[in-house]
This record gives C-alpha cells, sequence and structure tokens, in this order.
C-alpha cells in the first residue's frame, strides 16, 4: 500500500531514543585537541547508507553536512541544495507556508528566494539508530509532519543491510477541523563525481558532464514511482571510482500527487523551485535537461496530499545511490558488496530507489522488532537504552569497507573492516576491533568470522619491506625502521585507504606492532569468542584457524624470559601506543593467560590433547608468575619496571574480561579480581572528573593524575569493557555509575553525539572522533552475568 495509518509522534518515537530540540546550540562544546585533527562541531546526526555501501548524515539542525561515500575518506561539508522543505495550506485559507526545513541558511546567498531558518527549537530530533526522526512543531503548520529516517541496517541480514539507500517516510496528521493540504519538497545537488579526492570537503569537486534525467516507473498495485536520476558523462564502459548516480524518488496514487523539477541550477536563487512550490505546494513539471559545462546542477521533487480533519498518513520517500567501485590509492579495483545484487554498472540507482519505495514499511517494521526487546527493558536505564543502539552508527559509518576485488569469484566470501577511525585510518585495527566487534559479532557473525579468517591468513606469512617506525625515530633522533610484518605476529591492521589494503598489511607507522605484546593473545580470543559466542558448534572455523592460533601463541613465547608470561619491552608495545611498558604487565600478561586458556580449550575441541595440555601447564606457570609479580593486595600493578609500574590501570583485567565473556572460568582468583574491580572504581572513575566522565586509563594509587598522554585520558571503549566486567561481577550499582559518564560527556556536556572519539581528557576535550572502540558499550549487554559464566566452565588445576 502506498500509504499506511500514521500514529502521534510521541507514540511512533521510542521512550529510549536520544531527543534534541531542533537546531540548537550547545554552550561550551568540546574540540579536538590534536593540532590538524578532524573535528567538525556538533553539528551531525545519524548516518544514512549500509555495510560498505557509503554514507551520509543530515544533522539534526536539517542540513546534509557529512559525506563517507568514498571508502576510507570523511568529508565535511553542507550542500544546502540538498534539502526538504514543507508547505501547508488549510482549507480556506489565503495562502500556505512554505519552509525550508532548516535551522539556518546558505553564507553566500545561495538559493536566495527559499525561506530558509525554521525556528530553533520548534520541534524535536531523536535518534535510535539505524532510525532517527525530526519532529516539526510550528504554530504555522496547521498539520503535524514528522521525519523517519533509516537505511535497512537489519540484523542476521546480509543482502538489506549492504544496500545504499536511505528512506524517508513522513508522518503526517491532521488535528485540525479543515482539511489541510500538505507538500514535502525534496531537492537534490548532482553530486556524481564529486567523491573523487582524499581531501575533507568538496573543494574544486568537478561538475563538468553531470545532467540530470526524470524517471517515472508503474509499480502496480504500488502506484507509480516518480524522481530524478543525477549521473554524468563518462569515458568508457567500465565506471571510474568517481562514477555513478543519485536517485530521489516518491510514488504517486492513492490521493499522492508528485511533481518535479528535472534540473536548476544549485548555485543560482533557486526560484525555479521556489515560486511554484510557495505558490500551491507543487513544482512545475519540468522535464528539460542539459550537460554540466562546470555549472552545480540539481533537481527537486515534490509529493503533494490533503489530510481530512483527523487524518494520518505516512508518505515515503527515497534518497538512492550508486557507486560500485572503490579505488584504494594505489589503484586496485573493489567491487561494492551490494553490486553481487544490483550489478556493477553504476547506472542502478533507480532500481535500488525502487526496493526501497517498496519496503520501507516493511524494512521499519523489522527494525523495530530488533530494537523492541533492547529499549523496553525497565530494568536498566533509559539513556543506556538509547546508547546502546545510537554507539552502533560506526558500523556502516565508519569508513567501513565490504566488497571483493573486481573481476573476483562470486562464490568467495566478500571482504569486511571496519576502520578504527578516519584520522589513523587503519582498516580493521585488531586491537581495537578486539573491543569494538562485539556488536558485529552479536548481530551479524558471519561478517566478523570471515574478519578474523582474514587476519588468520596472515599470521604465517612475512612482509618484507622496511618502513619508518615514527616512536623510535622520535626518541633516536635519527631513522629508525622496522620489518612490514614479521612471520607469526598478527598483524595490527589490513592496511590503509591510500595504500593497498587487504594485500599489503600492518601499514608501518607511529610504532613497530610486529613486537606488541597484546596483539596475538587478542587474535586468539577473538577466534574462540566467535566460536562460543556462535553456539559453540562451528568447529569447522576453529579448525581453519586454529594453525595461526598456534603459530600466534608461540610467535609470543619468545618474550617469555623464564616466567611463563612474555614481557613488555620498555616501549609502548601495546594498544596503549604512548605508554611505556616493561617487564610483566597486567594488561598484556593477563590476555596472555586468557589465551592460553582459549587456546587449552580450542585444542580440546579439536581433539589436539598434547596442544591442549602444554598451554594448560603454560597457564599455570604463567598465572603465578602473573599473581607473585604484579599483586598487591588490592590490584594488579601496571607493571613490574617501568615509571608507572605501581599506577592502577582501568584495563589491568582485559584478560579476565573475555574469559567472563567467554565462559573460560578464572585466570586469576576471583577475590583478587572483585577486589581490582573495586579499587578501580574507587580511584580511576570516582576520583576523576567527579566521576562524570568515565574511567581513566591510569591513576596514582593515591587518587592523582598522571602525566601520560593516554594515561591521563578516558578512553569511551575500555571504560564501557570494564563496566561490563562490574555488571559480570554483580557491581550493578558501579557499572551504570561507570557507563553514565561517557553518556554525559557525549550526549549532555560536550557534544560529541555520532562522532564519539577514542578519548578525551579532563577537560573533555577529545582525540580522534568517530572512533571504532566505544562500540563496547554492548560488552554490557554480552558479558555474563557471574552465575552464568560459572556455569559455563571452571578453569581446573
Amino acid at each position: 500500500m502506498l500509504v499506511i495509518c500514521a500514529a502521534r509522534g510521541e507514540d511512533v518515537i521510542p521512550r529510549a531514543a536520544w531527543r534534541r530540540p531542533l537546531g540548537l546550540p550547545l554552550e561550551n562544546p568540546g574540540v579536538n585537541r590534536s593540532p590538524g585533527g578532524i573535528d567538525d562541531g556538533y553539528w551531525q546526526g545519524a548516518p544514512v547508507g549500509g555495510f560498505g555501501a557509503g554514507t551520509f548524515s543530515r544533522s539534526y539542525r536539517g542540513d546534509f553536512a557529512r559525506w563517507h561515500i568514498k571508502a576510507g575518506v570523511h568529508k565535511y561539508q553542507p550542500v544546502y541544495a540538498d534539502q526538504f522543505a514543507v508547505y501547508e495550506r488549510s482549507e480556506g485559507g489565503a495562502k500556505g507556508t512554505a519552509q525550508v526545513l532548516m535551522n539556518g541558511h546558505p553564507d553566500d546567498g545561495q538559493l536566495s528566494s527559499w525561506q530558509w531558518d525554521y525556528p530553533v527549537g520548534a520541534g524535536d530530533y531523536a535518534a535510535l539508530y539505524p532510525k532517527s526522526w525530526f519532529d516539526y512543531r510550528w504554530k504555522k503548520f496547521p498539520a503535524h509532519v514528522m521525519l523517519e529516517q533509516f537505511s535497512p541496517v537489519i540484523p542476521g541480514n546480509y543482502r538489506e543491510s549492504s544496500y545504499p539507500v536511505a528512506v524517508y517516510r513522513w508522518h503526517a496528521e491532521n488535528p485540525t477541523d479543515h482539511a489541510v493540504t500538505v507538500s514535502v519538497l525534496l531537492s537534490w545537488s548532482n553530486m556524481a563525481g564529486w567523491f573523487r579526492t582524499f581531501a575533507r570537503d568538496f573543494a574544486g569537486a568537478p561538475n563538468q558532464g553531470n545532467y540530470n534525467t526524470y524517471k517515472t516507473s508503474a509499480l502496480g498495485h504500488a502506484g507509480s514511482m516518480k524522481g530524478i536520476v543525477f549521473d554524468r558523462m563518462r569515458a568508457g564502459a567500465h565506471p571510474n571510482e568517481w562514477d555513478g548516480q543519485f536517485a530521489i524518488a516518491a510514488l504517486e496514487g492513492d490521493g499522492v500527487e508528485v511533481s518535479y523539477q528535472t534540473t536548476y541550477q544549485a548555485s543560482g536563487d533557486g526560484k525555479a523551485v521556489w515560486e511554484p512550490f510557495a505558490k500551491d505546494g507543487r513544482l512545475a513539471n519540468d522535464s528539460k535537461s542539459w550537460v554540466s559545462d562546470k555549472e552545480e546542477l540539481a533537481g527537486a521533487i515534490v509529493v503533494r496530499f490533503t489530510l481530512q480533519p483527523g487524518e494520518k498518513r505516512v508518505i515515503p520517500m527515497v534518497v538512492a545511490w550508486d557507486f560500485p567501485v572503490i579505488q584504494f590509492g594505489e589503484g586496485r579495483r573493489w567491487e561494492r558488496r551490494y553490486t553481487d545484487f544490483y550489478g556493477t554498472s553504476g547506472r542502478n540507482a533507480w532500481a535500488i530507489a525502487r526496493d526501497g519505495l517498496l519496503n520501507a514499511q516493511a524494512w521499519s517494521g523489522q527494525l523495530d522488532a530488533w530494537q523492541a526487546p533492547y529499549i523496553l527493558d525497565e530494568s536498566k536505564p533509559l539513556w543506556y537504552r538509547g546508547m546502546l543502539f545510537n554507539e552502533l552508527y560506526a558500523l556502516t559509518d565508519g569508513g567501513t569497507f565490504w566488497g571483493r576485488e573486481a573481476g573476483s569469484d562470486a562464490r568467495v566470501p566478500a571482504k569486511f573492516a571496519l576502520l578504527e577511525c578516519f584520522e589513523y585510518a587503519y582498516y580493521d585495527t585488531l586491537d581495537v576491533r578486539f573491543y569494538g566487534s562485539l556488536p558485529l559479532l552479536k548481530f551479524w557473525p558471519e561478517i566478523d568470522k570471515q574478519a578474523l579468517r582474514e587476519f588468520a591468513e596472515t599470521v604465517r606469512k612475512e612482509w618484507p619491506e622496511q618502513g619508518l617506525w615514527v616512536w623510535k625515530t622520535m626518541q633516536t633522533g635519527e631513522p629508525v625502521t622496522h620489518k612490514r610484518k614479521k612471520l607469526g605476529a598478527v598483524p595490527h591492521d589490513l592496511g590503509v585507504p591510500e595504500g593497498d589494503p587487504f594485500v599489503d598489511v600492518n601499514e608501518p607507522g607511529w610504532q613497530d606492532t610486529n613486537d606488541w605484546k597484546d596483539l596475538n593473545s587478542k587474535f586468539v580470543l577473538m577466534v574462540y569468542r566467535d566460536y562460543v559466542l556462535t553456539g559453540s558448534n562451528d568447529t569447522r572455523f576453529l579448525r581453519e584457524t586454529w594453525p595461526a592460533m598456534r603459530a600466534a601463541i608461540e610467535y609470543l613465547r619468545q618474550f617469555d624470559h623464564g616466567g611463563g608470561v612474555p614481557e613488555n619491552s620498555g616501549y609502548p608495545d601495546q594498544t596503549y601506543d604512548d605508554w611505556v611498558v616493561s617487564g610483566v604487565s597486567a594488561y598484556s600478561g593477563g590476555l596472555w593467560l586468557a589465551a592460553l586458556r582459549a587456546a587449552a580449550e580450542t585444542g580440546r575441541i579439536l581433539g589436539d590433547v598434547k596442544s591442549a595440555d602444554a598451554y594448560h601447564a603454560l597457564f599455570l606457570k604463567g598465572r603465578n608468575t602473573y599473581i607473585t609479580e604484579l599483586w598487591n593486595g588490592s590490584y594488579f600493578r601496571y607493571d613490574t619496571s617501568s615509571e608507572s609500574k605501581d599506577d592502577i590501570q582501568t584495563d589491568q583485567l582485559a584478560g579476565q574480561w573475555y574469559a567472563d565473556l567467554t565462559g573460560l572460568g578464572d585466570t586469576v582468583p576471583r577475590e583478587m579480581q572483585d577486589a581490582a574491580l573495586k579499587k578501580i572504581f574507587d580511584i580511576n572513575v570516582l576520583k576523576f572528573g567527579n566521576g562524570e566522565m568515565g574511567a581513566a586509563n591510569g591513576m596514582t594509587a593515591d587518587g592523582a593524575i598522571l602525566a601520560n598522554a593516554e594515561a591521563k585520558e578516558v578512553w569511551v571503549g575500555t571504560t564501557f569493557a570494564y563496566a561490563g566486567m562490574l555488571m559480570s561481577h554483580g557491581m550493578t550499582g558501579q557499572a551504570w555509575k561507570t557507563a553514565s559518564g561517557p553518556y554525559h560527556v557525549i550526549y549532555e556536556s560536550k557534544g560529541y553525539w555520532f562522532r564519539t572519539p577514542e578519548a578525551w581528557d579532563i577537560t573533555g576535550n577529545f582525540r580522534a572522533a568517530m572512533y571504532m572502540r566505544p562500540m563496547a558499550v554492548w560488552a554490557m549487554e554480552m558479558t555474563p552475568r557471574r552465575a552464568q559464566s560459572e556455569s559455563l566452565r571452571s578453569v581446573g588445576q
């Protein structure tokens, strides 16, 4: 059906959704502490677009401003011709009201004939990713209109979750005693060719050769699909990375009329669109088209319908795009996952839009059904239920890649990788995905397993070329190089967008990660995690990865100086890559103990009893060393021989967290775990920022903030992991208090919504926006409670 009954906005928008008045500025927002770092400010909103499809977002003031269409590249620039507007007129009224739905206006006089500056606070923005809503409540609009926005990012769905389509469902209700005519305008710039460079804006974006085409298609009982396709002239039959299409479309029929303006000049005054729209809520049905000679082109469509008193309707509109090719810095061509269903010509935006219109209602219902058990759980704070989903934005919007090399066998699984962040643009950074990949595993487990298979394939390979070790070079004042990847080392990453990712892994950079002491253990733990948390029955997955698991453990043993625990080497050789660690350490050592437990259990499952027994014996030896060297009666010391040796690290029990997550039992005595958790809460949480900012990475034993650049930060993802462990150990009040700190900073005080950073310091100012690790908020859902964990398995002596 074209339209369905709509509920009131307050019923459509879940209580758990995060809300903010439309266009309301934020006082004292956080800023990026890193010179040259990405800081677009707080005008942000939930993104649209599927896995690996490219994404964009409309901010809560109503401008389309953030663009992640080119893989691994962040662009932020409002495109003012990309816009919604509404016209309303009551029956018998002298004239209607036409208004652009943006709290602001172009600074340079662009589209000057349009009615800009929708009143600040005249309604609310709400978000519960993948959905978001713009609830417009303005006294000049007789009918109430509310926009529901989403893409079909649906759990367990490996098809539609890849689609490059944004659905906009307009919920309209007439609360008056008179009929009201409502028109919704959707305007769009021809942006074909704009996503060509690694720059962070559209400076120099080409328009030459762009053109727009009006299209209409009969869809049977659904009515007629009408809209505009935005394309460009192309050289050759095969598209370049920047070749492709956008399309905007709506359905006509059952009392809904669609009108259009195929082409207008986006940099002009916009009268060709606004004059007819403001007159009676229609466009001129002008199909005139031409090829751009550098001028920026745009087009627009309008849906128009009349609501009788008390009537409610839902009207869908869509934006679709088709940029099938990804070409990274060294030139290798890849094809996005969605091309398995739509082909690789780059001329299928209309077909994608068609599926968006026909499935809008069904997809909306599927998203609601997925979220309902979580957001209706009254045993948990409302703020947490919303944050749980809103932090998932990074699954699609964080530079995500999903595709396969051009020309490869379609039966070969597509490669998938999350970007660490756009400032540290590494694909699938392993030490970070250890935290951030939890929801990917929970809701799309086959994707996460495939990602770990990609890592497994690299472990027993070597990349011999030399790269610069930046940190060491800064320490010595002379260039210091290192081998790209050593045999047996688990790579830090699968490559970078400006290089040849998935082919050249372990990109050289800040640190020589070959000898990091956490990566190999984390790989082993994630493999075992994926096996256990998907039902403990995929032994084929374990067999495929078992040789790499064994090689990873064997590689780390070279750093064991006799105590059964690999020792850190006096530089930042773990995920805290600017915090020196030396000797036996709480973080890397604890991960090692848990990895040995996982490897022992894997060996038993696969019938490799010899390896299982050897790993268990090494675990018992290492545990004794670990406790003897690090336990001081109330927590595990940072390490044995660095300047921070007696400091309290929030992440000291990361290995035990994974043991809890996967039912591996206690890697250290339970009373030690509980004491350390309490100590961290009392010091790192409560004595940092009045307990309202999360857990500081490190603190002195008497509660002083450390001088080290990373030790003095709160890392959002590790705070959530720690909160998950608190929850597991029955410390529920402490868990909610800890997790409420990041919520307060992100969503209330500093304006980091939909750009959650890796870290902030005591000022609340941040580093590394749009980071992967904060998706570890799902640790609070996925880490079993103590009774559940005990029922899974207990470690023998």
